[in-house]
């Protein structure tokens, strides 16, 4: 128990305590001990999503097999649903289980999720196909979607019942420890999201045995999952401490019946016998109250300021798709430190936490004292506008990194790249060029033809005849000519004419033995090489692999066990197995595609960018609407707040749909341009927009009230109560 906590003998409803229940009354420096188990099932809760979220669009593109479009919309169409469930948690709140059992009820079927898409991502090595894919795809898909489907309903559903539930355990006068409270809310939200986007990338690169394909997805989805459980617990050891409302009444559904009648009525009276009113919800009077109707007109023009919004999302949530991606292409190595491309989203909540005080404590003020009415509006409008030019800087990095993207072959080309693993020298005369190489060497780079004009290559080697190639060679593709005497060579399809996506690094394995070779690297099998001939690409995550040869020529003492150099990002080795005179392997590395060059802390501008957009447009906006409305339609815009972030990703998957735009720069600024007509729209709106004091509205509402009741009570009163006064 903390210094300052005081002992209370009365629970909420102001009955007496049992003794042995005195301990679940006591509060904490002036707050109740409840909220403290909301705060740390908050966290748990927030750890478990964005932990499984930072991941998952590397896993549809590295366990699935799916292309990065297909990833993208799969990803965001999860991320619309989270938002979109929300519609169902509230009702189920307000009207049938109230909050506690619906957050309890929820959450249960939340952690089956997490656990479902756990079990998912288990599979044996034997499991997969020469690309890493699991060979029942099917199944491994159809259980990541129900998983996916049941986080989706259960993160949605308690989203907008947590907050609200934790400010329902305030009395009145706790005004300061209410907004405290959430305070303390969105801290454990940003801290959740920072470690989980930080711990669940380091577990996803680690090695699972014979569990996993290269990276350990089951390790990596199961912490969430335990967070989850974890999160639920603590959310129910608290259940004797809470206040616990009775449902009240779907409020929504009160909403949505009031304009279905106002406009079903207004279209009835369509006649212009009927005089028009000033508004056209007040065609709902004949039915509903006029409380009920001035609230939700309030609340439909805020409503109507939402309209631009969903485009500031469909920019927003692109940090866990489009720029994880994009990190992928570029190198996360930081002096001793190694970022894999998951992590770069924790730049986000860092900064988050460092940004909110900034604004709220130093430039907020400044701006006031420099004498610039910086409305909430005007706040949001700027908010677009950073965010804006964050895709404006993520297109001008995704130019500099296809600056360094090698160059592959048209339809109409072929690159050849010619490997001399023999022991002495060897020519070889292509069209236009001829090319020298000693003992174990490469021409430099791939050169390219058009094929039509390979007519003839020749290998020649002094004191020996010309060998004449003759060989089919594959448009739009890249070959590599392996010679090793004046009379023998092979021609090797690469099939890599991209470079390795997810910043991986593909390896192949030459084999200059006389017998079949098998090698195993990092859990990965290459089986039975054949002589003189190239194995299939393997992809590795960053780092020193170990591999072991398997061959019976290869006696003791001489090692089986070897290291690679370490391995960057994006790049692609051949690895040369020859023997030394001793009997021994040793192996021969050459590069085939050079790694990554562009660090990913080029990056952080864009990250800066959009987290100050968040900071001006997110807290403020949802802060704004909020004091827009009557604080019984409180709910009713929370779930209209998160159903704009649900479109926003639903414009991301359309866009990500059609896929009909091949450089990644042009469709950041695609995405910028969007935007900024957007705000120059939502600039407009809220230039005409008219801020109202609810408070004042309902006050007003409650004085005529009074003033009806006391002409009922008494039917003699004069209207005027000061009347005898002044007379």
């Amino acid at each position: 128990m903390c210094a300052g906590c005081l002992f209370e003998d009365r629970d909420w409803r102001g009955a007496n305590l049992h003794p042995v229940l005195s301990f679940f009354a006591q509060s904490c420096f002036g707050y109740p001990l409840s909220i403290f188990f909301i705060v740390v099932n908050e966290f748990c809760e927030r750890f478990s999503y964005y932990g499984m979220k930072a991941i998952l669009i590397l896993y549809f593109t590295n366990f699935m097999g799916w292309n990065d479009n297909l990833s993208t919309a799969i990803y965001h169409t999860f991320v619309a649903l989270c938002y979109l469930t929300p519609i169902l948690g509230a009702p189920m709140a307000d009207s049938w289980l109230g909050k506690f059992k619906t957050i309890v009820s929820l959450s249960i079927v939340y952690t089956i999720g997490q656990a479902v898409i756990s079990i998912s991502s288990i599979s044996d090595l034997t499991d997969h196909n020469h690309d890493g894919i699991p060979d029942n795809l099917p199944t491994h898909v159809a259980l990541s979607m129900i998983g996916l489907a049941l986080i989706a309903l259960g993160t949605g559903g308690i989203k907008p019942c947590v907050s609200a539930f934790g400010g329902d355990q305030f009395e009145e006068g706790q005004e300061q420890q209410r907004s405290r409270f959430f305070s303390m809310f969105y801290v454990a939200v940003n801290a959740g999201s920072l470690l989980s986007t930080i711990i669940t990338p380091m577990l996803r690169v680690q090695q699972c045995g014979i569990y996993s394909q290269q990276a350990c997805y089951p390790l990596a989805f199961g912490v969430p999952a335990a967070l989850m459980a974890v999160s639920l617990i603590v959310f129910v050891m608290g259940s004797s401490m809470y206040k616990k409302y009775q449902p009240q009444g779907n409020v929504m559904a009160k909403v949505v019946k009031c304009i279905g009648f106002a406009i079903k009525n207004r279209f009835r009276h369509r006649s212009k016998r009927f005089p028009k009113r000033e508004h056209w919800l007040d065609w709902a009077k004949e039915k509903y109250d006029e409380r009920l109707i001035s609230q939700i007109k309030m609340v439909t023009r805020v409503m109507f300021l939402y309209i631009p919004l969903p485009m500031f999302w469909a920019l927003f949530d692109q940090q866990g798709s489009r720029w994880t991606l994009q990190a992928t292409t570029m190198n996360g190595k930081m002096g001793a430190i190694e970022i894999q491309p998951d992590q770069m989203q924790t730049v986000n909540p860092i900064l988050i936490i460092i940004m909110v005080p900034v604004f709220d404590g130093v430039l907020y003020p400044l701006i006031e004292k420099c004498g610039f009415n910086f409305t909430s509006l005007r706040r949001m409008t700027a908010g677009m506008f950073l965010a804006a030019m964050a895709f404006v800087a993520a297109a001008l990095v995704q130019v500099e990194i296809d600056k360094t993207l090698p160059v592959f072959p048209k339809g109409n080309e072929v690159q050849i790249k010619v490997l001399n693993i023999g022991n002495g020298n060897m020519t070889v005369s292509l069209p236009g060029k001829m090319v020298t190489l000693g003992a174990m060497s490469q021409t430099n780079e791939f050169m390219t033809f058009h094929v039509d004009k390979l007519a003839r290559i020749n290998i020649s080697s002094a004191g020996s005849p010309v060998t004449a190639v003759t060989q089919d060679f594959m448009p739009g593709q890249r070959h590599t000519l392996l010679v090793w005497a004046p009379n023998h060579y092979r021609v090797v399809n690469d099939s890599l004419n991209k470079k390795p996506e997810k910043g991986e690094n593909g390896i192949r394995f030459v084999n200059t033995f006389n017998e079949l070779i098998s090698v195993t690297m990092s859990g990965k099998v290459y089986e039975n090489i054949t002589s003189y001939d190239a194995s299939q690409y393997q992809f590795f995550p960053s780092g020193i692999k170990t591999f072991t040869m398997n061959s019976s020529k290869i006696l003791p003492p001489c090692p089986h066990d070897f290291k690679s150099s370490y391995l960057g990002f994006g790049s692609a080795y051949t690895y040369v197995i020859k023997r030394k005179d001793d009997g021994c392997a040793e192996v021969k590395e050459f590069e085939d595609i050079s790694p990554n060059t562009v660090s990913m802390a080029l990056q952080i501008p864009q990250y800066f960018l959009i987290t100050c957009g968040e900071v001006v447009f997110s807290v403020t906006g949802l802060k704004s609407s909020y004091s827009q409305a009557p604080s019984n339609m409180k709910s009713v815009l929370q779930a209209g707040w998160l159903l704009t972030v649900a479109v926003g990703n639903i414009i991301v998957l359309i866009v990500a749909g059609a896929g009909q735009i091949s450089q990644q720069w042009a469709e950041y600024i695609l995405f910028a341009a969007l935007l900024l007509v957007v705000c120059v729209i939502f600039a407009i709106m809220a230039r005409f927009y008219t801020y109202v004091n609810p408070a004042e509205v309902e006050a007003q509402f409650d004085e005529d009230e009074k003033k009806k009741n006391r002409e009922k009570s008494d039917p003699y009163a004069l209207p005027d109560p000061d009347f005898h006064t002044r007379l």
